[in-house]
């Protein structure tokens, strides 16, 4: 706390200064970390879950950005990429025999990754989506199959 402390003589003499026998204990200080130790330990926890939870309900938009972005290749391309065009990447760069027909990028090379930053699969022939295509993230652990965060996602 700071105290208004004359100092006789001096031009500045309503000058604030520091006065140490004002400052806090170890005491409070110990307090203050406590409540902050045992604030963390409560609300920590529950917000944790919600960024976990944010991150699987955001893949279903990505992937409907980057299914929107495959559609607009099979308008200009007259088909849908496949694994010799390098998949998604051909909504990146152009396949050299689509050069002329490929009107994109369609997206940035950033917007094909799920939200924990994996790559999003792409499969021509969908077995979730019959006689269409399929975008599938492996959730939270990049690996296949798992419940919860890492429960795989695909589109509708």
């Amino acid at each position: 706390m700071m105290r208004i402390r004359r100092q006789n003589g001096s031009p500045n003499a309503d000058r604030r200064v520091w006065d140490p026998r004002k400052g806090f204990t170890l005491i409070e200080l110990m307090v203050v970390i406590l409540i902050i130790a045992m604030l963390g330990t409560f609300v920590a926890p529950p917000v944790l879950k919600k960024l976990r939870r944010a991150k699987v309900d955001l893949a279903k938009p990505r992937m409907a950005v980057i299914e929107n972005a495959l559609k607009n290749f099979e308008l200009d391309c007259g088909r849908l990429p496949d694994d010799s065009d390098g998949g998604l990447d051909a909504l990146v760069t152009a396949p050299p025999e689509l050069e002329e027909k490929w009107n994109g990028p369609y997206l940035k090379r950033s917007q094909l990754l799920d939200p924990w930053g994996n790559p999003c699969i792409y499969v021509q022939e969908g077995q979730f989506n019959p006689g269409s295509f399929d975008l599938i993230s492996y959730g939270a652990d990049g690996q296949e199959g798992g419940e919860g965060d890492n429960a795989d996602i695909a589109n509708d």
